[in-house]
Formats: C-alpha cells, sequence, structure tokens
C-alpha cells in the first residue's frame, strides 16, 4: 500500500540517481535507502529510516527490559540521527514514555512515541496523520524532551495518562498543556518563522554541560495502592512487605488519609523507616497533593512523600528509575523523588518572585508607545524583540541582560533573521563565558542557522578552542551535519597553510586526523609537501599516520623524498622510514552526488500503528 505523505518516490529516487550516502551512519542505515516526506512548508525534506524489533511486541507485554532496549539503541544511534520516533501500542505508551523521560539523562534531541487506535492500514485510522506529525516534528524543531504526540498534539511524555480507548483523543495531559498544537499552523511559538503562539518557555531543558547518556537499569520492586473506604491493615502490611522497594500512594483529594486510621498510618511510618519509598499521588485525575489539611499532614509526617501533580505513570517511572541508582543513600532517593527531574511535577511554594511580561519597565513602556491593548500583543512584542535582544546581549557577552531577558520569557534558542542562536553567535565571538552560560540554561548545541552550520562549526571557523571543549564536553560533534570528505578538505587546508590552531580546532572537534580528502590525501600527506614542520610535528603528535598512501602509492616519507624535504623524515618515525610501499588501490569514481541531507527525522520502530493494545 503506497502512501505518498509518509514517503514521496520521485524525491527518493532522486537520491539513489545522486548516488546519495548516509556516510556517518553505521551499515545498518546505509544499505538502506530512507524514506522522504514530501517537502513541508518551511522548505525541508525529512529523511527517515525504521529499525523494526523481531518480534514485534504488543504493548501490554511491555516490561523494564524492553524499555532499556529501546534506550539502548537511541543511545547506539544517537550522534547521527536529529530525532526519534518511536512506534508504540497505546495501552502502555504513557508508561513507555515516563520511563524513557527518565531513563534519558542530558537528553538534547527529541524522542517522540506515538501510535493509532485504528490500524493504519484501514482506511479510516489515525495512525497515518499521528506518524505524520511526530515525524514533522521530530524533523523540524529540537525539542529536547521524551514526548508523546496523538491526536494532533505533543505531549510532555511524563504528564500524559491514557485517558479513552474508543477515542481518537485517546491521551490527555491534565495538569500541563501541551507542547506543540498541530492545527492549521504548527503552534511551537516562533514567530520569525510564522509558528505563533504557545511558549518555547514550557520546553523543558536539562540545563547541564553534560553527554546523554542512558540509564538502562530499573527496579521492579514497586507497587501501586490505591486507598479506599475499610481497606484492611493486613492488606497493606502484606502489600509493604518484602521485596517491596517503592510504592505509589494513591490518596483521596488533596492527598488525604483517614487520620483516624492509627494502625494504616503506623503501618506507612514502619515501612517508611525501613527504607521503603512512599510517593503520594491524589486519586483525582487532574490537580496535585499539598499539606495543608490535618488529613495529608499526617501522611507527611509518616515519611511519605508528597508527589505534587505526578501521574501514576510518572510516579512509577521516577520511583523505579530512582531506586536502581547506584551508590545513592536513602535520603538523596528521598530528595530526588521531591526535585522536579524531568518536568514530571510542578514546583510551587518556592518562595520566590513571579516575573511576568507586566513586570518588564521596558516592555511595559513599549506597549504605551505601540498602544498594546493584550497579553496576545504583549507576548507578539517579546517574541519578535527578544531574540534580536538576546543575540546582541551573546554578541558583548553580557551575561546580565541575558540572565533578565530568559527570566522574563525569552527562548534561549530563539534566533535571529539568519537562523543563528545566542550560542552560535556567543561561540563565533569566543565567549566562553556566555557559551557556559547559556548551556547551562538549556541552550542546543544541535541547532543550524540558514547555512546548515552548527555551533560547533562557527567555533571551530573562528578557532575559539575553550568555547569547542565546552561545547564537546555538552555533546556536540562533527558526525551529523559535516561530511567526512569535507572534514578532510579542512584538514588538508588547514595543514596547507600551516594553520596549527586550525589543525588543534578540527581534532579537539573530534575529527579523525588521517581523514583523507576528496583527493585520498590526508592533512599529513600535504603538511609534508608543503614543508611545514610544526604542522607535522603537530599532526604526528595527535594520532597521524605517516604509512598512509594516497591513490599514487604515495606516503608522507616518500612525499618528503619527492619534495626534497628531508628534515622531515625523522618526524615520521622510523616505522614510516622502514615501511615499504605497497601497491597502489584503484580507486572508484567519485560520485559527483554524493551528497548529505539537511535535516532529517529518524524514528525507530517499536510496534506497527495497531488497535490500541
Amino acid at each position: 500500500m503506497e502512501m505518498p505523505m509518509l514517503h514521496e518516490k520521485a524525491y527518493a529516487e532522486q537520491l539513489e540517481q545522486e548516488n546519495f550516502q548516509f556516510e556517518n551512519a553505521p551499515d545498518f542505515f546505509q544499505e538502506k535507502a530512507p524514506l522522504v516526506l514530501p517537502l513541508s512548508k518551511y522548505g525541508k525534506h525529512v529523511l527517515y529510516w525504521i529499525l523494526e524489533y523481531d518480534p514485534i511486541l504488543d504493548s501490554c507485554n511491555m516490561n523494564m527490559d524492553d524499555w532499556g532496549q529501546i534506550a539502548a539503541d537511541i543511545h547506539k544511534h544517537y550522534q547521527y540521527f536529529d530525532g526519534f520516533v518511536i512506534l508504540h501500542g497505546t495501552d502502555t505508551m504513557a508508561y513507555t514514555a515516563s520511563a524513557l523521560s527518565f531513563m534519558f539523562e542530558h537528553l538534547g534531541k527529541p524522542v517522540i512515541l506515538t501510535g493509532s487506535q485504528v490500524p493504519i492500514y484501514e482506511m479510516r485510522n489515525d495512525g497515518r496523520d499521528n506518524l505524520l506529525g511526530a515525524l514533522l516534528i521530530a524533523g523540524h524543531f529540537v525539542i529536547p524532551e521524551v514526548t508523546l504526540y496523538f491526536n494532533n498534539k505533543l505531549y510532555r511524555g511524563n504528564r500524559v495518562t491514557k485517558v479513552a480507548n474508543q477515542s481518537f483523543q485517546a491521551f490527555d495531559s491534565p495538569n500541563l498543556p501541551p507542547l506543540v498544537s498541530m492545527e492549521v499552523e504548527i503552534h511551537v511559538g516562533d514567530i520569525l518563522t510564522g509558528w505563533p503562539n504557545v511558549e518555547w518557555d514550557a520546553v523543558f531543558r536539562c540545563n547541564t554541560m553534560e553527554k546523554f547518556r542512558v540509564q538502562t537499569d530499573m527496579n521492579p520492586n514497586i507497587g501501586l495502592l490505591r486507598l479506599f473506604p475499610g481497606m484492611s491493615l493486613q492488606t497493606v502490611e502484606h502489600f509493604l512487605s518484602p521485596p517491596m522497594d517503592g510504592v505509589v500512594l494513591q490518596t483521596y483529594g488533596t492527598g488525604n488519609a483517614p487520620d483516624s486510621r492509627h494502625d494504616l498510618l503506623n503501618a506507612f511510618k514502619e515501612a517508611s523507616d525501613r527504607g521503603i519509598l512512599i510517593v503520594n499521588c491524589t486519586q483525582c485525575p487532574k490537580g496535585g497533593v499539598d499539606c495543608y489539611y490535618a488529613t495529608g499532614k499526617v501522611l507527611l509526617d509518616a515519611g511519605v512523600i508528597p508527589g505534587a501533580d505526578m501521574t501514576v505513570e510518572a510516579a512509577l517511572a521516577k520511583l523505579s528509575y530512582v531506586l536502581a541508582k547506584k551508590d545513592v543513600t536513602l535520603k538523596d532517593r528521598r530528595e530526588l523523588l521531591s526535585e522536579n527531574l524531568r518536568g514530571e511535577l510542578t514546583m510551587v511554594g518556592l518562595g520566590q518572585e513571579s516575573i511576568s511580561l507586566s513586570n518588564n519597565r521596558f516592555l511595559r513602556h513599549l506597549a504605551r508607545v505601540l498602544q498594546l491593548g493584550s497579553a496576545e500583543e504583549m507576548h507578539a512584542v517579546r517574541d519578535a524583540l527578544f531574540p534580536a535582544l538576546m543575540c546582541a546581549a551573546a554578541k558583548n557577552g553580557d551575561n546580565s541582560t541575558l540572565q533578565v531577558l530568559i527570566q522574563q520569557g525569552g527562548n534561549v534558542d530563539s534566533k535571529d533573521y539568519d537562523g543563528r542562536t545566542p550560542l552560535h553567535i556567543a561561540c563565533s565571538q569566543g565567549h566562553a563565558n556566555t557559551v557556559e552560560y547559556l548551556l547551562k540554561n538549556g541552550a542546543s548545541v544541535y541547532l543550524r542557522d540558514a547555512a546548515g552550520h552548527t555551533c560547533l562549526r562557527d567555533a571551530i571557523k573562528f578557532r575559539n578552542l575553550s568555547v569547542i571543549k565546552l561545547l564537546v564536553q555538552t555533546g556536540a560533534n562533527l558526525s551529523n551535519h559535516i561530511t567526512p570528505i569535507r572534514i578532510g578538505i579542512e584538514l588538508c587546508s588547514a595543514a596547507a597553510h600551516n594553520d596549527i590552531d586550525g589543525l588543534r580546532a578540527w581534532i579537539l572537534a573530534g575529527a579523525d586526523p588521517n581523514q583523507p580528502d576528496y583527493s585520498s590525501r590526508t592533512a599529513l600527506h600535504v603538511a609534508v609537501a608543503e614543508g611545514h614542520v610544526e604542522a607535522v610535528k603537530y599532526l604526528m603528535d595527535h594520532g597521524a599516520i605517516p604509512t598512509l598512501q594516497d591513490p599514487h602509492g604515495t606516503t608522507a616519507v616518500i612525499e618528503a623524498r619527492i619534495r626534497d624535504h628531508m628534515e622531515l623524515i625523522p618526524l615520521l618515525g622510523t616505522e614510516a622510514f622502514c615501511a615499504e610501499p605497497a601497491p597502489a588501490k584503484e580507486q572508484p569514481p567519485e560520485s559527483p552526488g554524493k551528497r548529505r541531507f539537511s535535516l532529517a527525522g529518524k524514528f525507530f520502530g517499536k510496534k506497527n500503528t495497531g488497535s490500541g493494545d
């Protein structure tokens, strides 16, 4: 069955004729032709590959090992793709979304779960729209969260719960509005590109400078205990007995339990004293837990941890994740459960001053001048002005202004007219302190400007070595936005000009010093040919191999002899001096059509979109 909205055959055939290759990817993806979405209104073809599990699992049979397999596979392929879509049955999709949100630490790329209520092969179904929407979002927007896309809405993954089994509106996020709404326009709040309304500051950012990693271990010794009137003490005591390590306790209203049932409260207190972690979640689908009432405070006194407005799915996943952490004290585990780790709960009562647009004197004055009369108009002005102001502050290394703008709702990844973010500009200017500040406030190292350049490419261009170190530390890499041949060309160019800082910048960013250019010559070949002693020394000190041959069988030593640069031969090592050149290998002609795609949203298939189980 052909579905042109999910695969544009003509463009795919054009790629095949041009010998398109996904050069940096593992062999599995190089051997498979990509599927291609039609050209979007934003001028992008989204290319995606499918990895299908065998056997395909019914979502009702999902367990923690399956979550670990999904997490490990995404971690394995993380550097090669811009985003991931997971096809999943609907029955346990909310559980998987919550679990993955915790297992993925320092996530910087979109991971979207989706599925369908009606199988995709039936004439009337929701699978096509759900899959298409998820692919479009993953391929166009860097929303660094585990999310769930269903019925034209993108939700935070650990905020959703399944609410209907006979409706296309199968999921809801009771305590957090959708991050993205797919209507006539895609609403994600970037007024410069015509996508209005929804605030980017709703997106949860990890605010660290650590690389992406996964925790695949989860503790299965957890359970869900729902209070009901007349519950027996024996039931509770049996439920809290070993090997139970953690419990989500579903209580009445705002987190209340009967304060007249001293036997139950004592059982909870004894279990908590034994080290069992008990998290209090309300039975109400909307709202959260507080301890204002006496019936709620008694649970807090018994050692039960308030779960705020977490869903049951999120609370169970968080318990399992925290309990599986190694070398963590009981006190630390309790604190982790109370913290907002992945946007799974709403923090209240912190005593912090509320900041809004109405508190900003500059915008208030501007509103009077422009005669703005609504909050929507104020937001529109903010979205129009803040990107320019933030980029100007980044250019000047003005962290104080950036802090004010971010506190006033500015998007740390906002783009100027050329698609450059504040991080792009700070990296170009070499403001390491500003780069560090932006990274710690959630700036993405994966965004590209209108020319397709990342902030790492800008830092390399301007030889800002301290900035490159910060970006690489945060997870930036060269693998999915520049071809190996281009890296080889840049290395050879730097070697030809004895540009040590250029060589240092590329190698510090992760470039292979032995990467050949289009003529299969390495930077060491070029440095020797030009007689640049400093470049030869630097390359040899950083892993250059002097015995590599170009298409004519010429090594760096032979190059030195041909060019009469005999003083360079000792620098190349005795191995190179003694090595006999092997016969030159016949090189296949370079394909003129080889190129990289500009932007891709790829996905892993966990389950064919099915009937919701």
